[in-house]
């Protein structure tokens, strides 16, 4: 049952974002130039998304355990200090660079799109670079 509850919850988040535009990279292009032809309507997914995200947390909050059986595990720190500013920066760097962020990235790869395997790549390499460096610290 929990396999089943976790695909199903990745085949509506995949979805979700192919019917949102959040896999195409020129769209997520054309909302962050700012300066260019900017095209606002992802802002309402994501106006969305942190709504239906606020939800989620307020309930997550009130259970012991998520509905596929595993335990849930919120991040507690408030602390904004240089590691989450210079993280922060680097991801989005990546997402306009890109224009994928790591859920839309694994919906491409996974649709065989070049850009979205290389994507993935890089971010895999960029993941084992941090635990290289900065992991044991």
């Amino acid at each position: 049952m929990s396999l089943f509850i976790s695909a199903l919850s990745g085949l509506v988040f995949g979805l979700g974002l192919i019917l949102s535009g959040m896999a195409n990279p020129a769209k997520v292009s054309g909302f962050l130039d700012l300066a260019g032809a900017w095209d606002p309507s992802l802002a309402l997914v994501m106006g969305g998304a942190v709504g239906v995200g606020l939800i989620g947390f307020a309930l997550a909050k009130r259970r012991r355990s998520a509905w596929n059986g595993d335990a849930i595990d919120l991040p507690t720190s408030t602390v904004i200090d240089r590691r989450l500013l210079i993280g922060g920066l680097l991801f989005g760097a990546g997402w306009g660079i890109g224009g994928y962020c790591p859920g839309p990235a694994l919906v491409s790869a996974g649709s065989g799109s070049s850009a979205g395997l290389l994507f993935v790549g890089a971010m895999l390499a960029g993941m084992a670079l941090h635990d290289r460096l900065f992991a044991r610290r």
